[in-house]
């Protein structure tokens, strides 16, 4: 036949072909909402190729050359280690609560503190004084056997025999039971009644303990004759204290026949500027300025502008036996906290003008975290038995008092009692001072854990004081100044030298410094400091660590699935245990996973014959043109 006449497709069944081909095209390319990647290597090869963390890119253009790959992924990974190497030292100092200390200064009136003055001079009180003549005349005649000392009495009338009768029948048990005793050095054995005489400096003196049944004594020795009588007299002396029952009997206030004047700025003090309180060992006690309601302030420094004391310090009907000095003692402390005239407190010479300058400091501490301070030792496993408010010594004294309770069954005569006890005495508590002198060594072994218990305040207000000394009045002077005392106050000085003593206290400057603390190390400065760390080792920024930290959720995702799909493997077994078919080796992203059982597809294939590459027309067009042929 003639020529085949090529067929040619309709234009319009081309253009819907070509749109039908783009739009699978399109849907191929298509990315779903969510995607997973086929393999680890996929995964990881994505993340090397797009992510911003430098270096890691070298990870995938290297592959071809395994030294180098090699050579990365060590320097990568070193350099991860190092980089949370960092970071752990980071949180360590982070999570140790380190402070910063801050230092200001802050200038305003200033509130005066109060100041305590104690005579120094215990009273031979009336409600004791019998007592106090009994072991007076006990300890003459100890003295007197032990170093053949005759010490003259205020009392003549011991020689009397009523006066000796009523001392061995009341205190001399009690003294016997407790005696004063010369022991030797070495193995302090008691020296025999008969020995000849030796050295006196081959001996200590000391006092015997011993508990109530008499099979454990130990001694209490003292290398000086001078504190072992002052110790002893002292014990008994606290003795006799604790028999009164009434405490009040041994308030005698005699506030006129101590203090000869009393100024605070420019102005006389009266009776509303003060309280008193009695002291075992420094007899009257005095506190100006305690009282929370009218509270004095410092119009200016200088030593005009503050408290200015004249007192008595000649000694009149005092203790030789307890009290061994001449003066004064002043303690400076903060309103609501006992004196504690052990801790904080100094004497003041007789004769002297003291001038005592004051700084105020104030310390605030961070509590929590930060420290171990207590904001009102509400959190302190000791309660406070004082009436005032919290302190590391109040409640260091609290602390004992209550162990001394607890294990002698009476309290310390100094510190207050708790509800429900009674203070030591050995006409009702026998062996309280063998109980105390044992408790007192474990105290200060801090085997009691006082000391541990017992946190710092987190805000302290102290005194730094610095004192000046002159002579008061001066040689020229003292004529005069007595002569008008004497007729102002009606007041007979004996002797002039020793009888008064002056007291300045005031505050050298407005300035007052307060140290603070701040936290060193907050969150905002640790988030800082690891993008620090996280910029020098890998210069990128918070975007970079979501990419790592999408890694971390497209690996464990992939995990999830693979092990999903093991399991839905597993489960299509054949009970015969036939192995499972080869469509569930097919790759994981073809195919998600579902919860039922597996569905069954019908697959058509349509093979066709691709034009070829020599002729552009249909395989429609080519088919008749062959025919034609034919």
């Amino acid at each position: 036949g003639g020529p085949a006449k090529t067929g040619k497709m309709p234009e319009g069944e081309k253009t819907s072909q070509c749109k039908q081909e783009e739009q699978q095209r399109k849907e191929e390319e298509q990315e779903g909402l969510i995607e997973f990647y086929g393999s680890y290597q996929e995964l990881f090869q994505f993340f090397c190729s797009n992510t911003t963390i430098h270096g890691a890119i070298r990870l995938v253009c290297s592959k071809k050359n395994k030294m180098k790959t090699a050579f990365w992924s060590v320097l990568f990974f070193l350099t991860f280690g190092l980089m949370y190497w960092q970071f752990g030292i980071l949180y360590r100092e982070y999570f140790s609560y380190p402070v910063n200390l801050n230092l200001n200064l802050n200038s305003d009136r200033l509130t005066f503190p109060a100041v305590t003055l104690c005579t120094l001079n215990p009273y031979r009180y009336s409600a004791i004084r019998k007592k106090l003549d009994e072991l007076d005349q006990i300890t003459h005649q100890t003295l007197l056997d032990l170093y053949d000392y005759n010490m003259s009495l205020a009392r003549s009338d011991w020689s009397a025999p009523s006066a000796r009768k009523r001392s061995s029948r009341s205190l001399l048990h009690h003294v016997q039971r407790h005696p004063l005793r010369r022991q030797k050095r070495d193995n302090l054995v008691n020296l025999p009644e008969n020995s000849p005489s030796v050295d006196k400096n081959d001996w200590k003196i000391g006092f015997v303990l011993c508990s109530e049944n008499n099979k454990d004594c130990f001694h209490q020795a003292y290398s000086s004759g001078v504190d072992a009588v002052r110790e002893w007299y002292s014990f008994h002396y606290i003795n006799i204290l604790a028999q009164m029952p009434d405490a009040k009997a041994l308030d005698e206030s005699d506030f006129e026949n101590f203090i000869y004047a009393c100024r605070f700025n420019e102005a006389t003090c009266d009776k509303a500027n003060y309280t008193h309180f009695h002291h075992p060992l420094y007899g009257n006690c005095y506190t100006f300025n305690d009282n929370s309601s009218s509270l004095w302030t410092s119009s200016l420094p200088g030593i005009n502008n503050g408290l200015s004391l004249v007192v008595r310090t000649e000694q009149n009907d005092f203790i030789p036996l307890l009290s061994t000095v001449t003066g004064a003692r002043v303690m400076v402390h903060d309103q609501n906290e006992p004196a504690f005239m052990d801790d904080g407190g100094f004497n003041v010479r007789p004769g002297i003008e003291t001038s005592i300058s004051m700084r105020k400091e104030m310390t605030v501490r961070l509590g929590g975290s930060y420290s171990d301070c207590t904001e009102d030792g509400s959190d302190v496993p000791v309660p406070n038995l004082y009436s005032s408010r919290y302190t590391e010594q109040v409640c260091i004294r609290s602390c004992f008092q209550l162990n001394m309770v607890e294990r002698c069954g009476c309290g310390y005569y100094f510190y207050p009692l708790p509800a429900g006890a009674e203070y030591c005495d050995y006409t009702k508590h026998i062996a309280w001072g063998y109980c105390y002198y044992k408790l007192l060594a474990e105290f200060k072994a801090d085997v009691l854990g006082c000391f541990h218990k017992c946190r710092k305040p987190c805000k302290m207000t102290e005194y730094q004081l610095s004192a000046g000394y002159s002579r008061w009045p001066s040689a020229v002077s003292e004529d005069w100044v007595f002569y008008m005392l004497s007729q102002q106050n009606k007041y007979n000085i004996t002797s002039k030298r020793n009888g008064v003593a002056k007291v300045n206290i005031f505050f050298e400057e407005w300035n007052y410094k307060t140290s603070g603390e701040s936290p060193a190390f907050t969150v905002v400065t640790l988030l800082s400091q690891l993008g620090n760390q996280w910029s020098l080792w890998f210069g990128s920024s918070v975007l970079s660590v979501m990419e790592l930290a999408e890694l971390i959720l497209d690996f464990t995702a992939i995990t999830l699935i693979l092990a999903m799909r093991w399991f839905r493997s597993r489960q299509q077994l054949s009970p015969l245990g036939a192995p499972p078919s080869s469509q569930d080796n097919t790759a994981f992203q073809d195919e998600l996973p579902g919860l039922g059982a597996p569905h069954r597809f019908t697959v058509e294939a349509v093979v066709t014959t691709l034009p070829s590459y020599n002729s552009l027309e249909p395989r429609g067009a080519s088919r008749d043109g062959e025919a034609g042929h034919e």
